[in-house]
């Protein structure tokens, strides 16, 4: 019963900070150091990957109708929506970078990067990062106010700031595509938003990756521990992702770059690496 209570911990610091450019990953590796599950090691690097599925769900359920290509007209027949079918395209390409070092490099990356002092310093080199671009887009128009003026050469580079993010935990996968998207032009909006969809394909992936290297044997502690903590997440995703879009609407990121350089201080001051 603890260890189903700190999935529900897990789950709600999941559903909270996967959304929020504050390091999802970074966050749970942090979250493990304080309070750590009894259970085996393979079973925690599946966990801590598989669990976002739960918060991916929450994007689909709030934005099926954007991303879901095939429509029924008014005589009931089904139509493709080559629109949407064309973001889904580059959303793919976005993908590539990551996608290709996740699957190369996956393991050396998990034994030598995820820990907690790597995380405490890109916490706050994407928090110093965060503040300058907004400061500097201060009063400036952006260039691209839709998904539909993404257009190749822009997903890709978004894709390669995303490629950062799966290097170096504590960066955040959203944090690092939205400052890409925020360098080039496009509106905090659609970075938001088209950061929503990159996760689909990124954490199905990923999970699906770490799934076959576990294997599909669970005892029912792990089941329960796994659904409860996937469950929690998408429940608390849910009201994060609509507290984002209005959000920023009106505020701009900054707040969560002073977070992060709190956060990431906090975290080296604990864990007696300076001083």
């Amino acid at each position: 019963m603890l260890e189903i209570l700190k999935a529900v911990v897990y789950g709600i610091v999941e559903g909270i900070t996967e959304w929020l450019p504050v390091s999802s990953t970074g966050h749970m590796i942090l979250l493990e150091e304080i309070m750590p599950m009894k259970v085996s090691q393979e079973f925690w690097n599946m966990f801590l990957v598989v669990v976002q599925l739960g918060a991916i769900l929450a994007v689909v359920l709030l934005f099926w109708n954007r991303i879901f290509p095939f429509q029924r007209n008014r005589r009931r027949q089904i139509r493709i929506d080559w629109k949407i079918m064309n973001l889904w395209v580059k959303i793919l390409v976005a993908c590539i970078p990551a996608g290709i070092v996740g699957i190369l490099f996956d393991d050396w990356l998990e034994e030598h990067l995820y820990n907690f002092r790597v995380v405490a310093v890109m916490l706050i080199a994407v928090g110093i990062v965060f503040i300058v671009v907004e400061n500097r887009n201060r009063g400036v128009r952006p260039v691209i106010c839709t998904t539909d003026e993404l257009d190749y050469r822009v997903v890709l580079l978004i894709g390669m700031f995303q490629l950062v993010a799966a290097v170096f935990p504590g960066t955040s996968r959203s944090g690092a595509t939205i400052i890409g998207a925020l360098m080039i032009g496009v509106s905090r909006t659609v970075a938001a938003e088209f950061t929503f969809y990159l996760a689909i394909p990124v954490m199905f992936g990923a999970s699906l990756l770490k799934l076959l290297k576990f294997g599909l044997t669970f005892t029912s502690m792990e089941l329960g521990i796994l659904f409860t903590g996937m469950i929690v997440s998408f429940i608390v995703s849910v009201v994060v992702i609509r507290f984002l879009m209005g959000y920023i609407k009106k505020h701009d990121f900054k707040v969560f770059g002073w977070y992060r350089i709190v956060l990431g201080a906090v975290v080296l001051l604990y864990f007696g690496v300076i001083a």
